[in-house]
């Protein structure tokens, strides 16, 4: 579409370098000095308006995606225990109501976390915390029934006061999570409302103002306009979902503060929709995609990095043995420990991905590698030995056919940790740091315990 004439005019009469240099405050004073009334109306406005958006934008990011994510991970915890609390009233194993409690300090903790954000009242944790504790309370008492032999009464309990406070706690997570779902969504909607709002007024004033005859202040006008345009298609993209719209704002202005705050918005919503589509439903963690574009930042930044890839060795042998379920069950555990060690004994900012199956990544730097390998390794012998039987834990093996389908005994599942490092070698592409993890990963899994290994050959 062609500018037309009068608008030609405009931009060829605007100083867009120095207009790129001032903020909404200094160009209404250069352009307004007759109406410095008017003016004032115009900058309090646009400054109220962007400064809800702002606020609106850190709410969605700092809040609501917060909750959102606190709150799945919470049912995650919850259906656990449910699950642990199955099998300890059947099989009546310490190991099995250790992991019940160990998911319980997991909820708990998550709930403290919750209780730290600015303005959540109306998350009702008070309640949910209670509600846990009461189910912890009732377990204690089928725990206390079941040391006593009193098999029935516990299973009274299990499918009736146990059941009823469980399903209490998981339909209020449910809700808790959608709830700051839509929260969520009603934000952006009111974003875009209201930068359509603060457009359209601003555009009166404006029009208000040339009727008054003030070039400088027509001048102004086509500038700020402009920039709130391209804010309003921003928005309207954000909310069709093309959260990698840039509007192209280079100003030094608020607005261009806010178009910065855009971008950033966009780009962590669409890395959490990528984590979203391509997460493991498993583990809920992010998949191959989200695996490979973060290491292509880490290859971008030219900064030290460690690429650590897990396998669990022997575990289709226990898979073939036990079932999927407890397949399943295994790499749900072992997910959370390498979460909780990269947690403990990394950064804030490591990656932590699951490729599928049995194969885990973890992305931090060299500094951080070996303790967070070492801290994997301890927690996983510790607990893995725990999901078989008594009498094969004991062995320290299990039975199975190999692929000829020969009998063969297999050892207890032990986990190997490949790590790739740009520190003394360099390294190109993520393809070539796979292609060495996983000649490091076959290398790890001929030694019989739980290793990590690390390639310390140098570029020549």
């Amino acid at each position: 579409m062609k500018s037309s004439f009068p608008q030609v005019i405009l931009d060829a009469l605007t100083p867009h370098r120095i207009f790129a240099r001032l903020n909404i405050a200094s160009k209404m004073l250069l352009g307004y000095t007759i109406l410095v009334v008017f003016t004032i109306v115009v900058v309090v406005y646009v400054l109220i308006s962007l400064q809800r958006l702002n606020s609106m934008n850190r709410d969605v990011v700092k809040i609501d995606v917060q909750v959102q994510e606190s709150a799945d991970k919470m049912l995650d915890a919850l259906l656990a225990q449910d699950t642990y609390e199955k099998r300890y009233l059947i099989l009546r194993r310490e190991d099995i109501r250790d992991l019940f409690w160990k998911r319980s300090e997991e909820l708990d903790a998550m709930i403290t976390d919750l209780k730290s954000l600015p303005g959540q009242e109306d998350l009702q944790l008070g309640k949910l915390e209670k509600l846990h504790r009461q189910y912890s309370d009732i377990f204690t008492t089928e725990m206390k029934l079941i040391a006593r032999g009193n098999i029935a009464e516990a299973a009274v309990i299990s499918n009736g006061e146990l059941k009823k406070n469980f399903e209490q706690l998981l339909s209020d997570l449910r809700s808790m999570s959608a709830g700051a779902k839509q929260s969520q969504n009603r934000k952006m909607k009111s974003m875009s409302h209201l930068s359509s709002s603060a457009f359209t007024t601003t555009a009166v004033l404006c029009i208000l103002d040339i009727v008054l005859g003030v070039l400088a202040g027509l001048v102004v006008t086509r500038h700020i306009s402009s920039s709130i345009n391209k804010l309003r298609e921003a928005t309207n993209h954000i909310a069709e979902g093309n959260f990698n719209y840039d509007p192209q704002i280079d100003t030094k202005d608020e607005i261009g503060n806010l178009s910065a705050a855009f971008l950033a918005m966009g780009k962590r919503l669409a890395k959490l929709e990528e984590m979203y589509l391509d997460a493991s439903p498993l583990t809920r963690l992010p998949g191959g995609i989200a695996i490979e574009n973060a290491l292509k930042r880490r290859f971008e930044s030219r900064q030290p990095f460690a690429f650590c890839v897990i396998d669990l060795d022997n575990f289709k042998a226990f898979n073939d043995h036990y079932g999927y379920a407890h397949g399943n069950e295994v790499i749900k555990e072992t997910a959370r420990i390498i979460e909780v060690a990269a947690k403990a004994k990394g950064l804030p900012e490591d990656f932590i991905g699951h490729v599928g199956g049995d194969d885990f990544v973890v992305i931090t730097t060299p500094e951080y590698m070996r303790m967070i390998s070492s801290e994997i390794i301890q927690q996983f012998d510790e607990r893995v030995p725990y999901f078989y039987d008594e009498e094969d834990r004991k062995n320290g093996f299990i039975f199975g056919k190999n692929r000829q389908g020969e009998e063969m005994t297999y050892p207890l599942m032990t986990i190997s940790i490949a790590i790739v490092t740009n520190e003394q070698r360099a390294l190109t592409n993520p393809l070539e740091a796979s292609e060495i993890a996983a000649e490091l990963k076959d290398y790890a899994k001929t030694i019989a315990k739980s290793v990590y290994v690390v390639d310390k050959r140098r570029t020549a």
